[in-house]
């Protein structure tokens, strides 16, 4: 073991599982879009309770691996490895979860072998929100509900937008 951490300077570190890799385009992106919801808040325009967001997330159903067996040898200077996905024929599930200020407002399970599309998620997702707000709040205005989603195809679609506007 000297010859591994006092010659080599070599040291033994766990992975860190990340799901994927932003660009620093991506990211001055995310900090420019906080930033414009922050002034709109702190300017009285928009209030948090009208926020509702939401996404789409995979649980897998797999045994977890000791923490050792993700370790592996690295250089005095160098990070810890990254493992950056599960393995592509792992058994897992998709819940949609949409949630307010307020707490949860939908949770959707995506059935197997179904995929959401643009006409799937206005079904399925928006609809029910709609409907969930509502039945909370019937004086409520839906006009006011800032829908928070990230740019996956089926929430940017033309008919999602759409419905969107007509709500």
């Amino acid at each position: 073991m000297n010859i591994i951490h006092d010659a080599l300077e070599l040291r033994k570190l766990g992975s860190r599982w990340v799901p994927h890799l932003l660009t620093d385009q991506n990211r001055k992106d995310r900090v420019a879009a906080c930033q414009h919801n922050l002034s709109m808040f702190k300017s009285g325009k928009w209030r948090l309770c009208d926020v509702v967001t939401g996404d789409e997330s995979w649980f897998y159903l797999r045994k977890i691996d000791r923490k050792s067996s993700n370790a592996s040898w690295v250089g005095k200077d160098e990070p810890a490895r990254t493992i950056v996905r599960r393995g592509r024929f792992e058994p897992k599930f998709m819940f949609c979860v949409f949630f307010k200020s307020t707490g949860p407002v939908h949770v959707n399970y995506l059935d197997r072998g179904k995929t959401i599309d643009a006409a799937y998620y206005i079904q399925h997702s928006l609809k029910p929100i709609v409907r969930d707000i509502n039945k909370q709040k019937p004086t409520s205005v839906t006009t006011n509900m800032k829908f928070h989603h990230d740019n996956a195809r089926p929430h940017v679609a033309g008919s999602v937008n759409s419905y969107l506007e007509q709500v």
